[in-house]
């Protein structure tokens, strides 16, 4: 049955790629990575991030999306929880310097003040950069769980994970992929 889903989201996932505005963040080789981005402004409220960077309403922000379909393609045939972490964690990290790269490429010199996600694959973030902070609006939460189902289904979560959003300061994202950088030398 989950093969079936994931099969079906498939064709539907170029859809919705068409229509919402979503660019995929390229790698070193001109390969898609997991970031599918778009710019926003955000509507939530005042966020402080430990950088000193403070979001308020109507800031732009970089929108990152993972590519769902892409990820738990990988990650359906792994039956250990564990592993299936671990994956994940080391294919969203191996995106982090593409997503720097692109960010400071096409937005470095702009007044986008960093990048927010909303997700359930929360646990290991802040290993990444990322600060999470909870969906404060009922109806904007509930709507994101509703949105998240089918993923934690497909995704074999024993226990429904609360999604939350992500945040990264254009400037720690920045830092943070040339400390990648130099753990690599």
């Amino acid at each position: 049955m989950k093969n079936y889903l994931l099969f079906v989201w498939t064709l539907i996932d170029p859809v919705y790629y068409g229509l919402t505005r979503l660019k995929y963040v390229p790698d070193e080789h001109n390969q898609r990575t997991l970031f599918r981005v778009r710019l926003t402004k955000y509507k939530g409220r005042t966020i402080h991030l430990k950088d000193g960077t403070i979001i308020h309403k109507n800031d732009v922000l970089i929108k990152i999306h993972f590519h769902n379909v892409k990820l738990l393609s990988t990650l359906l045939p792994i039956k250990n929880d564990t592993k299936r972490a671990l994956i994940a964690f080391k294919i969203i990290k191996a995106s982090v310097p593409a997503l720097a790269k692109y960010v400071e490429e096409r937005y470095g010199n702009c007044k986008v003040k960093g990048v927010i996600g909303i997700s359930t694959l929360n646990k290991g973030a802040n290993r990444l950069g990322f600060e999470i902070f909870p969906i404060r609006s009922r109806v904007y939460y509930t709507y994101k769980c509703l949105t998240f189902a089918l993923i934690n289904y497909l995704s074999n979560k024993p226990v429904f994970q609360k999604p939350v959003y992500l945040f990264m300061s254009k400037q720690q994202l920045l830092t943070f992929n040339r400390e990648l950088k130099r753990h690599e030398m």
